[in-house]
């Protein structure tokens, strides 16, 4: 496992345009690639520090760390299964104590159907851990997160709970019938975060992210690419990058939408479009 480095022992020079940005702690589960990975520097050259959070603490979590810490705030990388809830308000008290109160969380951890299929032959187990990871996972952790932000003195940073969800939130693709029901779920979460939250002035988003291109979606990527090129899934011809979330993630961080929560901003090119 690798070695949590404290914020103390950084020994990063901190450009004067960074440090004079302070926007306080940013959460991100699912952090260490990909999407994640992309969301973590967009927050930290936004003036976040980074809270890194994975299940997998590996060389590409220490290479996100180090990424956050180029732009001039501190950063650290925490391990967790977040289907393991039973610590979550120790675990977010230990980020706290290294790095300071959650002024953002953003849930972006999540897995897919490990077999795409019959949606008659779905398992119990199967769906059992797709509910349990990206569902009963991300809102337990999302109310302990929310139990710590509304503990402290309502600052005058902005507060604020995004989470990522997918297309498929609203999208039926019945050979992954358990990830679209998780995250159909977590959308109504968010929502009944967003109403809860309000009066605490934190606002909450969810955002649907199209076809991006991660390791997560490598297995499709020659399926629909064609159909990508040919502007038959999205009006835009093109994979999403993981930076196209990421700009819409800082964006709703840093306040970029004061008049916006509960509301759901999809992130595919135009993919969410019914056409005839």
């Amino acid at each position: 496992m690798l070695e949590q480095v404290s914020p103390a022992a950084i020994g990063v020079a901190m450009p004067e345009h960074a440090a004079s940005i302070n926007r306080g702690l940013a959460i991100v589960t699912g952090g260490r690639r990909g999407i994640g990975r992309a969301i973590c520097c967009e927050l930290a050259q936004a003036g976040f520090d980074i809270a890194v959070v994975d299940i997998v603490d590996d060389e590409n979590a220490s290479e996100t760390v180090n990424l956050a810490r180029t732009h001039g705030r501190n950063a650290a990388f925490y391990r967790k299964d977040i289907s393991e809830t039973s610590d979550n308000a120790a675990f977010i008290e230990r980020i706290e104590a290294d790095l300071g109160a959650t002024t953002c969380l953003v849930n972006n951890a999540g897995v897919q159907v490990s077999v795409r299929g019959d949606l008659l032959d779905v398992t119990e187990e199967s769906f059992d851990r797709l509910v349990g990871i990206n569902l009963r996972g991300t809102f337990f952790f999302t109310q302990a997160v929310a139990r710590a932000m509304i503990s402290q003195p309502q600052a005058r940073l902005e507060r604020s709970v995004v989470t990522i969800t997918s297309a498929n939130a609203g999208l039926v693709s019945p050979e992954k019938g358990p990830y679209c029901i998780s995250k159909a779920g977590l959308s109504m979460a968010s929502q009944q975060f967003a109403i809860r939250l309000a009066d605490a002035g934190i606002r909450v988003h969810e955002i649907r992210p199209g076809l991006i291109q991660t390791d997560m979606t490598a297995d499709v990527y020659d399926k629909y690419s064609g159909q990508v090129e040919a502007g038959q899934l999205s009006a835009i011809r093109r994979w999403g990058q993981p930076e196209d979330i990421a700009r819409g993630v800082a964006t709703l961080a840093i306040g970029g939408m004061p008049f916006s929560t509960g509301d759901i901003y999809h992130i595919g090119g135009g993919m969410q479009m019914h056409r005839l």
